[in-house]
């Protein structure tokens, strides 16, 4: 029996070094693209690429480095995301750089790749993708299929966005586990794929404010306001409910946004005043409107008497249940939604006016032990109900990502007369990537009520 060993022991040596030069290839099938994937992938751009290829196969193969050339492509599932967007990519390999060297044949699924996508243009970093563990028997000296990787990114900038491949590693699992690291020779790889981000749509927060609220025909007004885009054409106008009047004027916004103006009110149907940008009154791009009384100076009849009331004006204010929201944990390697409810938001317009009001909010990116979360993952469901008896009725903003740019919460319409209790809210949702690093993690959303 002692004669036997030896043999024993170089097939067992053959089995290894057979795994060992699959994994020096670059090229052993981990996940086979399933049949019409390639189909239903949203592409821009896109194009297979060539790339000379430097592998250093495990020590115990005794195997020299493999230099040689991969042919492969980028996929994405959105070519035309926005900011705050999550882009799935793609990256497969559909010619390794080598083939199965020995005539050893290797067994299924004994693989798992890992890898890194480029990203240049508007966005610099890198994309971190991984495919499963599976693969088809390789025969002796038999060409390595195909095998792709997979990860995800949040877009972070507007513009175009390029990715190139990148480095990857092809992990082994069959009799020993070994590492074969494959990389860029002369970084970067050929751009393979380029998508073009757009900015994610911003809350609205352009206000004005007038330096009375009354006066008598042919009285000015002083307007003041905020937000606008620098150096942009203004227009401020008297309202009649949902009208303007004959009250106008034109002015510039300051550099930095700010708004300056004096308007001479003669119509005596004007009751409230806006300011916007363009040739026509867009609620995206406008602000108010703010209340204003024309006082009535015309002479009384003989012998008569003008009895005077008032029914004074409040303000627009809000109130929180809380100023602490705890989101449900997730676990680590999972990840998924940390979810939650926003505390209450009280609005009360007590106004009196023709304005309406718009609630929005915006968060910053939440910090913890492993870094950042980007704020783009943080999406909301919004609520909005209206007390009994208030003229206005208000509106839940859109279900959607809040991020840096902001989103709105509630809002209610400009009307003839605008005013009443509100409660908003909203049902919260943190994405947390699978591998974030354990720990807390905070965030601050800020609601600004115009």
């Amino acid at each position: 029996m002692a004669s036997l060993r030896p043999t024993t022991r170089r097939r067992r040596w053959a089995a290894v070094l057979g795994a060992t030069a699959l994994a020096v290839s670059g090229g052993g099938l981990l996940a086979a693209p399933a049949a019409g994937a390639a189909h239903t992938q949203v592409t821009a751009s896109q194009a297979a690429v060539d790339f000379p290829t430097h592998c250093i196969p495990p020590p115990i193969a005794g195997i020299p480095p493999i230099d040689g050339t991969t042919t492969a492509e980028i996929t994405v599932d959105n070519a035309a995301p926005k900011v705050g967007d999550t882009v799935t990519v793609t990256y497969t390999v559909t010619k390794p750089a080598a083939g199965n060297p020995v005539d050893l044949a290797l067994p299924a699924d004994i693989m798992t790749p890992t890898g890194k996508v480029a990203l240049g243009g508007a966005q610099s970093g890198s994309v971190t993708v991984a495919g499963p563990k599976k693969n088809p028997p390789v025969p002796g000296k038999g060409t390595f299929p195909p095998f792709s990787m997979t990860g995800t990114f949040t877009v972070s900038a507007p513009g175009s966005i390029t990715l190139s491949p990148g480095d990857y590693n092809i992990h082994t699992s069959y009799i020993m586990e070994l590492d074969t690291p494959c990389t860029v020779t002369n970084p970067p790889a050929p751009v393979s794929q380029t998508i073009v981000a757009t900015p994610q749509p911003g809350a609205n927060e352009r206000s004005i404010q007038l330096g009375t609220a009354s006066g008598k025909p042919g009285d000015k007004v002083t307007v003041t306001g905020a937000k606008f885009t620098p150096n942009a054409d203004i227009t401020v106008v008297g309202r009649s409910g949902a009208a303007e009047t004959a009250d106008r004027t034109t002015v510039k916004a300051s550099a930095t946004g700010a708004l300056s103006a004096s308007l001479t009110v003669n119509d005596k149907a004007t009751t409230g005043v806006v300011a916007y940008e363009g040739a026509a009154w867009n609620a995206d791009k406008g602000a108010g409107p703010a209340a204003y009384t024309v006082i009535d100076d015309t002479p009384l009849p003989a012998n008569s008497q003008k009895l005077n009331s008032a029914v004074a004006a409040g303000a627009l204010s809000m109130t929180q249940a809380g100023d602490t929201v705890q989101l449900t944990s997730v676990d680590f390697g999972k990840g998924g939604a940390s979810a939650g409810d926003l505390n209450a938001v009280t609005v009360k317009d007590f106004r009196g006016g023709p304005a309406g009001w718009s609630l929005t909010g915006k968060v910053t990116d939440f910090t913890g032990p492993g870094g950042k979360i980007d704020a783009g993952k943080l999406s909301w469901t919004p609520s909005c109900t209206t007390k009994a008896g208030s003229p206005s009725t208000c509106a839940a903003g859109t279900a959607g990502v809040v991020g840096g740019a902001g989103a709105t919460l509630a809002s209610t319409p400009n009307g003839t007369l605008t005013g009443g209790e509100f409660t908003a809210g909203a049902k919260v949702s943190l994405d947390v990537p699978a591998f974030t690093a354990p720990g807390a993690y905070a965030g601050v959303l800020t609601l600004t009520l115009t």
